[in-house]
């Protein structure tokens, strides 16, 4: 699982909203007057003859910036939208293609299969699979969540011995590439039901 878009997302909203936090609470720190009276910012406008008189010698030209960055800011939040709503393409692997039909499956179905195979071995809390490669050559990754207390080399077994082979009959392949990445957590305690 990737989760390098959602940690770069983390951080840039962080940081523009740090940025905006320190400009909004300034300003609203000026306008109730929190600074004091002899300090020069204090004592001067936001918007002056200066700022004014900026804009009206830029006149006409200054607006087509202003629009032209506000259009680059809406195209880039659009890309960022849609870089949030990727989804990977539908897959499917040919398992059986005779004169008379083809017999197909989605890599979604394959992957949940496979998520609930591997589910089946022991002190398995949670598993997740995704089905990567091309049609031709696909490949498995695993995200296996088990408990502290469990056996790795019997957990293994179970991947290496189960999991991988039915998932090799399914796809009807001699060999079938996976990676597999297990974290350990406590077992959750069990619930008990006081009637």
């Amino acid at each position: 699982m990737n989760r390098k878009p959602g940690r770069g997302n983390r951080w840039g909203l962080a940081i523009v909203g740090l940025v905006l936090a320190l400009l909004g609470g300034s300003a609203l720190a000026r306008g109730m007057g929190a600074f004091p009276q002899n300090w020069a910012a204090s004592r001067t406008t936001i918007v002056d003859a200066n700022v004014v008189g900026f804009f009206a010698r830029t006149s006409p030209w200054i607006w087509w910036l202003v629009a032209l960055a506000g259009l680059i800011l809406g195209v880039l939040g659009v890309r960022w939208l849609l870089a949030q709503w990727h989804r990977e393409p539908r897959r499917t692997f040919v398992l059986d293609n005779t004169p008379t039909g083809v017999t197909d499956v989605s890599s979604r179905a394959m992957a949940r299969a496979m998520a609930a195979d591997v589910a089946t071995g022991p002190s398995v809390l949670d598993a997740d699979a995704r089905m990567t490669g091309s049609r031709q050559d696909p490949e498995v990754r695993l995200r296996v969540v088990a408990d502290e207390s469990a056996s790795l080399p019997e957990l293994s077994r179970h991947l290496v011995r189960v999991a991988l082979p039915n998932m090799r009959d399914a796809l009807d392949r001699d060999h079938l590439p996976a990676v597999a990445r297990v974290s350990l957590e406590p077992s959750p305690a069990p619930q008990r039901t006081v009637r």
